[in-house]
């Protein structure tokens, strides 16, 4: 079923259950389709056209459901811009997809108005909050027509546009289809336990990201959507007892900020039966103060935007205290989901054996039709039947587990030898004294390059950068071990919680007087 008429169901069959919440804001489904309609006519109204694309740039907000729901309806192609880059991004990005109009902010509209002008093609502005005359939001949502209007969409049409994080470059437009998103939807319901009417959301991330991914799966089954403008773990669990929140979605450093949070386990939070976990890597110390919270709910689902969801790690494969075997799947991202397929291969497109580590890749219901506008670039990233190479970097077990080592461009080679940032990473967060550390390859003379980490302490505890660097080799052996070390308050990170590895490097030019491309 596309998005549309599943929308136009939901209304008829649940017109009066809540179906988002975001502050002190309310929308029924009969609220959210008229809405919804009044949004898709109005842009109709200003020339915009079934498959025009309509850039979106804002945090959530009580207008972001309404966003999903109209694009849908008028069988526009959303692109939900990140309300985190700068206008420079956002420029290259509305003309990277030939947006015909956007819907911003005001609280974002000062600083990318000079560059509207240069983007060509762009015919419509509609701005939410402040006065704009015919550029206002509500004005133009006031004026539309509220009945859905008669548009007509086939499974292989676009629907949306989601883009990558651009750490290793400029980001890239992921195009989904109709059919695709809803698979992809479809699959993510099937993975966690059941969703059903009563059902509560909670997405203390922004739905441009992963946290949107469930908004489909929550209207097929007319439950709510609660949403937070930005994350604060009193909000959080604030909006877990208040709302009876039943599902939520996290990424690695809320959770850990959520259990180390004062007076936590004086919360109730027994109305949780699903929290989801994935976007970056989780060490074992946070899942298992995670589970002695709120009980072992936990899923972590693997995939990236361009193939989503390949992995599931359910609840009955988070074992705290079973043998070494059961123990070790808490490192791992779980195994494949019922449609999905993943296999490891090396650089020539041969399938390893289990224990090999080479490039995942994968097949997935949710996979993209295509990075837009770049056949190339498509080519070199998907095969013909559909198979996804992630650039991610990993191994299988026997018993089907993976178990991700790196993104395959953040390899360090030193002297010949491969070392993998994250397996670093993961030894220094096993001593009691580091709470983070971000690894990455910096240049050295004889072994061309060496590994080098920044490490955030945890409060109250003090270790040396020499007895860090004997720890690691002790843990890793003298080939791997890392060679320097930058004490930080906090390792950076992207705004969905992704290592910035980036800045790492950065960081480490500016101390040496190099380029962090050196």
């Amino acid at each position: 079923m596309d998005p549309a008429t599943l929308l136009k169901k939901s209304a008829r069959l649940y017109g009066n259950n809540t179906a988002y919440v975001c502050g002190e804001r309310r929308q029924t489904y009969a609220e959210l389709l008229e809405r919804s309609a009044r949004l898709a006519n109005a842009l109709r109204a200003r020339g915009i056209q079934q498959g025009d694309r309509v850039a979106l740039l804002g945090p959530n907000s009580a207008e972001t459901m309404e966003h999903i729901g109209g694009l849908a309806l008028g069988g526009f192609v959303r692109c939900p811009l990140y309300a985190h880059d700068t206008p420079d991004k956002h420029q290259y990005l509305l003309e990277l997809t030939g947006a015909t109009a956007l819907i911003v902010h005001q609280s974002h509209l000062e600083a990318l108005e000079p560059v509207l002008p240069e983007v060509p093609g762009l015919k419509v502005v509609l701005v939410i909050g402040g006065d704009h005359d015919e550029r206002d939001y509500e004005l133009a949502m006031q004026d539309a027509d509220p009945h859905p209007p008669a548009v007509t969409l086939s499974d292989d049409d676009p629907h949306v546009i989601r883009f990558s994080a651009g750490t290793t470059g400029k980001p890239k437009g992921i195009l989904h289809t109709v059919r695709g998103f809803m698979d992809m939807g479809n699959e993510m319901a099937l993975v966690v336990s059941r969703l059903a009417e009563h059902d509560r959301y909670l997405a203390p991330a922004p739905l441009t990201h992963a946290a949107g991914l469930f908004v489909w799966p929550m209207v097929a089954v007319g439950a709510a959507t609660v949403v937070m403008p930005a994350f604060d773990t009193t909000g959080f669990l604030d909006l877990v007892e208040r709302e009876r929140a039943t599902v939520a979605l996290a990424v690695p450093t809320m959770i850990q900020m959520i259990t180390e949070s004062p007076g936590v386990r004086e919360r109730d939070l027994s109305s949780l039966h699903t929290v989801i976990y994935g976007t970056a890597p989780i060490s074992v110390a946070t899942l298992t103060a995670a589970i002695n919270l709120w009980g072992n709910i936990m899923y972590n689902i693997y995939g990236q935007s361009e193939a989503l969801p390949l992995t599931i790690l359910a609840p009955q494969h988070h074992v705290l205290d079973g043998d070494e075997r059961q123990r070790s799947w808490l490192r791992s991202v779980g195994r494949p989901t019922p449609n999905s397929e993943v296999v490891i291969m090396d650089d020539d497109g041969n399938e390893l054996p289990p224990g090999e580590v080479g490039e995942i890749v994968g097949r997935s219901p949710g996979a993209m039709r295509e990075l837009w506008g770049a056949p190339e670039a498509t080519a070199e990233r998907m095969s013909p039947d559909g198979w996804v190479r992630t650039r991610d970097v990993g191994w299988m077990s026997e018993d089907g587990f993976l178990y991700l080592t790196d993104r395959k461009e953040d390899t360090i080679i030193s002297g010949g030898y491969n070392i993998w940032p994250k397996e670093l990473e993961d030894a220094l967060q096993q001593h009691p004294a580091v709470a983070e550390a971000a690894v990455v390859g910096v240049p050295h003379p004889k072994w061309g390059e060496t590994p080098h980490a920044e490490v955030a302490l945890r409060d109250g505890h003090a270790v040396t950068a020499e007895a860090l660097i004997a720890w690691t080799k002790d843990k890793v052996g003298s080939v791997k071990k890392v060679t320097s070390i930058d004490f930080v308050d906090a390792v950076p990170r992207t705004p969905i919680g992704k290592l910035a590895r980036r800045e790492v490097r950065q960081h480490w030019a500016e101390r040496h007087g190099e380029t962090a491309s050196s």
